[in-house]
């Protein structure tokens, strides 16, 4: 008996043990411990929720390509070496989510099973905004994200999280300020989105006009994200008679539908279109924007369009990395392909500050790059991840188009 009682503790002993074990093995959901979900000593995995379906699959499909690429040159080469001294290949998982809330939402929820250590890269403010709560319950990274929120950019608020592009007042302060010092006057209408985008948008630009007594907005209009045509706004705004038209606009076949129907009523004023609906070929060329006397946007990445990038060397790797590893052999319509080719060189940035293979230890890494010129990216412009409030790249150039692609432009007019 004395026997039977002594072998069944130690049973229950090394039960114990091996159940430490299997824990410690699986990792931590914050990434304290061994190791966190998604990575090992030889890959690591991100996944990438993001519009690859419905009206915003355009850039949403540039978001996975840029980032495939990227990492798919560096596997070829080897992959990664990490802080930690080991070499990690880079694997991506992309899930579709229409530009849905709810659907990112249950991706997000989806990545958690599918061992993903980190999300990155995904288009959208409120498909982002829908899983942000989530991801900070589970101390998961949600970090280089394609949204101007300022939100994501607070480390007090998003704690795990990290936007990339720069936020929409940014944007919008650029242009404001370049119309300001132009000491010409000017009839300003605005038409904006209904949320923190064009709200974010029209902030910027007002608060670069005030006290510029050569500027006046002349009318304010908005429209929901969801709405099918915007043709009363414009036909409203332009018997304004503004000069000067600013557009804070997320949708692709609005922004294309806003040009046409500003032709159509004879209105012809100079406009701003955010970065993300600025493209040459995808909006620009089908609303026949040479019609007007001046479309501005603003950018910090190089453009494969125009002519003077075209033998660059960054472009030239850029365009192959995008046709041999993301199966992309187009010229890019939209900036997401080169931002998220940045976000790729910007997370092999941390990774190669990484001494512990955590999630925790990611976030202090990423939160520790400065002045990082990441390829593509404009001269003027960098990756600064140490500024709390400001996303990964907080500068822009504002550029004009000139029938093709955009061109630096130095003064308004």
């Amino acid at each position: 008996m004395k026997v039977r009682r002594r072998f069944t503790a130690v049973v229950a002993v090394v039960s114990a043990v091996a159940l430490v074990a299997a824990g410690c093995g699986r990792g931590t959901r914050g990434g304290e411990g061994s190791a966190s979900p998604g990575i090992t000593d030889t890959a690591i995995t991100l996944g990438i929720t993001t519009p690859l379906s419905g009206p915003t699959a355009g850039p949403g499909t540039c978001t996975v390509a840029g980032v495939k690429a990227y990492f798919g040159s560096v596997n070829a080469a080897g992959g990664v070496k990490f802080g930690d001294g080991k070499t990690r290949k880079v694997e991506i998982k992309s899930y579709d989510d229409a530009y849905d809330p709810q659907k990112s939402l249950a991706n997000f929820q989806q990545m958690s099973s599918d061992g993903v250590f980190a999300v990155t890269a995904g288009l959208g403010t409120p498909t982002n905004r829908a899983f942000r709560d989530a991801a900070i319950d589970e101390k998961f990274p949600q970090v280089l994200v394609m949204t101007g929120d300022p939100l994501f950019s607070k480390r007090q608020d998003s704690p795990w999280q990290l936007g990339f592009v720069p936020i929409y007042q940014n944007e919008g302060a650029a242009f404001g300020k370049l119309l300001a010092a132009s000491g010409g006057q000017h009839k300003v209408a605005v038409l904006a989105q209904n949320d923190d985008y064009g709200k974010g948008y029209v902030e910027g630009f007002k608060q670069a006009i005030a006290g510029a007594s050569n500027i006046q907005i002349v009318r304010e209009l908005s429209y929901e994200a969801t709405d099918t045509s915007v043709d009363a706004q414009l036909t409203e705004l332009a018997s304004t008679g503004a000069d000067v038209f600013f557009n804070a606009m997320s949708i692709t076949p609005l922004a294309i539908a806003a040009l046409q129907k500003a032709q159509q009523v004879g209105w012809r004023p100079s406009w701003f279109l955010p970065s993300n609906t600025s493209s040459p070929s995808a909006i620009l060329q089908p609303g026949n924007a040479s019609a007007f006397p001046g479309i501005y946007s603003v950018a910090f990445a190089k453009a494969p369009q125009s002519p003077e990038f075209a033998k660059d060397a960054d472009v030239v790797k850029f365009l192959a990395d995008l046709k041999q590893y993301a199966n992309y052999p187009d010229v890019p319509a939209f900036p997401h392909c080169m931002w998220s080719y940045m976000v790729g060189a910007t997370l092999q940035q941390a990774f190669e500050k990484m001494t512990k293979p955590t999630r925790d230890d990611f976030m202090t890494a990423l939160r520790g790059i400065s002045g990082f010129r990441a390829p593509l990216m404009l001269e003027g412009t960098a990756v600064d991840t140490t500024k709390d409030g400001q996303p990964a790249v907080s500068s822009v150039v504002v550029q004009k188009y000139n029938g093709k692609g955009y061109a630096t432009a130095q003064t308004f007019g």
